[in-house]
C-alpha cells in the first residue's frame, strides 16, 4: 500500500521531473549539501561540468556525452533553482528568453527574411546582436573569464564582424613570422612576454581563418601528446631506460616509435 504521506516519486524521464528532483534536493528537508550552495559556491561546478562534456565530445562516446550534459544540465536547474527561491527568476524564465532569443534572431525560419548560405546567417545573426546592442562595444559582450586562447578568437569574431579582418591566410602567415623574428629578438622579461603573447594572438588568428578552434586545436595537441608521452615513458620502463639519462637523439628515436600507424 502507498504511503499517503510519502510524496510520489518524480518521473525521472521528463523534465518537470527532474526539475522536481531539484526542487526537492534544496527543500528544506532536502539534501544538506545541496541546501548550502549558493550560485558562488556552484561557479567551479559548472565550469568542470562544462569541460568534461567537452572532452566527452572530443572522446566520442555518445553514451559518455549524454551523461555529461545531464550533469551541466543540473547546474542549470540548480542556478535556476536557487534564483527562484529568492525570487530573482525561475526556470521558466530561463526558458522564456533563450526561445524569445531564438525566434528574434531566426527570421530566417520563423519570418520572411530570406537567407541561402550559413554564411549568410552569421552576417544577419551578427546584424540583429548589433542592433540589440543598441551601439555597446563590440568586445564588451565577451566574457572574460573565458581560458585565454577562447577568449582572443571570440574577441577577433567580434572586431570580424566590425570589418577589421585580414584578406588573405599568407597575410596572417606573415604577421605570424614577423611576429616569431620579433620574439627571438626580445631580450628582457617583459619583452618576451609581450611578444609571445602577440604571436600567441595571430596562432588564434590564423586558427580563425582557416576556420578552427584554437582552443579545441590545442585540446586535441595536448591530449595526442600525453597518449605519445605515456606511451614513451612505458617503452623506456620496457627497456630499463631512464628518460632524464636520455640524450635528445634517443630521446628523438623513442618519440617516433610513438607515432600512431596509418589507420590506427
Amino acid at each position: 500500500m502507498t504511503d499517503p504521506q510519502k510524496p510520489p516519486e518524480p518521473d525521472v524521464c521528463s523534465f518537470d521531473g527532474l526539475r522536481e528532483i531539484v526542487r526537492r534536493l534544496r527543500a528544506p528537508d532536502g539534501c544538506p549539501w545541496d541546501r548550502a550552495q549558493t550560485h558562488e559556491s556552484l561557479r567551479r561546478y559548472l565550469l568542470e561540468e562544462t569541460y568534461e562534456a567537452l572532452e566527452a565530445l572530443d572522446g566520442g562516446s555518445p553514451a559518455k556525452l549524454r551523461e555529461e550534459l545531464g550533469d551541466v544540465l543540473l547546474q542549470i536547474l540548480l542556478h535556476a533553482q536557487i534564483a527562484s527561491e529568492s525570487g530573482e527568476f525561475t526556470i521558466d524564465d530561463v526558458i522564456e528568453g533563450i526561445a524569445t532569443k531564438l525566434l528574434r534572431r531566426h527570421p530566417h525560419v520563423f519570418g520572411e527574411t530570406k537567407v541561402d548560405t550559413a554564411a549568410e546567417v552569421v552576417l544577419k545573426w551578427e546584424a540583429i546582436k548589433s542592433e540589440e546592442r543598441g551601439g555597446e562595444s563590440l568586445p564588451a559582450e565577451v566574457p572574460q573569464a573565458l581560458p585565454a586562447l577562447a577568449y582572443s578568437q571570440a574577441l577577433q569574431e567580434r572586431a570580424v564582424a566590425a570589418g577589421f579582418e585580414w584578406p588573405r591566410v599568407e597575410d596572417v602567415l606573415d604577421k605570424l613570422a614577423e611576429e616569431a623574428r620579433e620574439l627571438a629578438e626580445a631580450q628582457t622579461v617583459d619583452e618576451k612576454r609581450e611578444e609571445l603573447g602577440d604571436t600567441l594572438f595571430v596562432l588564434v588568428s590564423l586558427a580563425r581563418k582557416l576556420g578552427l578552434d584554437a582552443e579545441e586545436s590545442l585540446r586535441l595537441a595536448s591530449r595526442r601528446f600525453r597518449r605519445r608521452f605515456d606511451a614513451l615513458q612505458s617503452l623506456a620502463q620496457e627497456r630499463n631506460l631512464r628518460i632524464a639519462d636520455l640524450p635528445i637523439d634517443a630521446l628523438e628515436s623513442l618519440w617516433r616509435e610513438t607515432k600512431p600507424r596509418s589507420g590506427d
